[in-house]
């Protein structure tokens, strides 16, 4: 059997070479089996490998299956076991994943909020020699820590 990125598919499904598709539960997921025109019957892959994509449930498949405009699909539940479903991609994982990237996200906007308003800041720069000076002229007044 070989192996169709959704791109292929996509393109087979637009060109009539798609005779049908069978939803296979394997474990605790569902692969895409595609049977072709041409006999030669294959499997969704991955985007940039020939390794099986793997869908947690039927919905999540089919939705992809729509939006190449594969609107029939017949599903093969018989080696599905919902027992066995991955749950190292769970719903609290992603959860936690995006609250990072909104974090990431408003950090990277505050800071660029930042710069801007450091280069519209109307006062006149001042050297970096003239700063560093002045930073020693400060630390030089700090009082000095006794050592026990």
């Amino acid at each position: 059997m070989h192996s169709m990125t959704l791109e292929q598919l996509r393109a087979t499904a637009s060109a009539g070479g798609v005779t049908g598709v069978t939803l296979k539960g394997q474990g605790g997921g569902f692969f895409v089996e595609i049977a072709t025109r041409s006999g030669q019957d294959a499997f969704l892959a991955k985007a940039r490998t020939t390794e099986p994509r793997r869908f947690g449930n039927p919905t999540s498949a089919m939705i992809v299956l729509r939006d190449v405009g594969i609107v029939v699909a017949q599903i093969d539940a018989t080696n599905w076991n919902p027992e066995q479903k991955d749950m190292t991609r769970s719903r609290q994982s992603r959860a936690e994943a995006m609250r990072g990237a909104h974090e990431a996200a408003a950090y990277n906007q505050w800071l660029a909020g930042e710069i801007q308003a450091s280069i519209d800041d109307p006062r006149p720069n001042i050297p970096h020699d003239e700063v560093i000076a002045e930073m020693d002229a400060d630390i030089a007044a700090l009082p000095k820590k006794k050592s026990a």
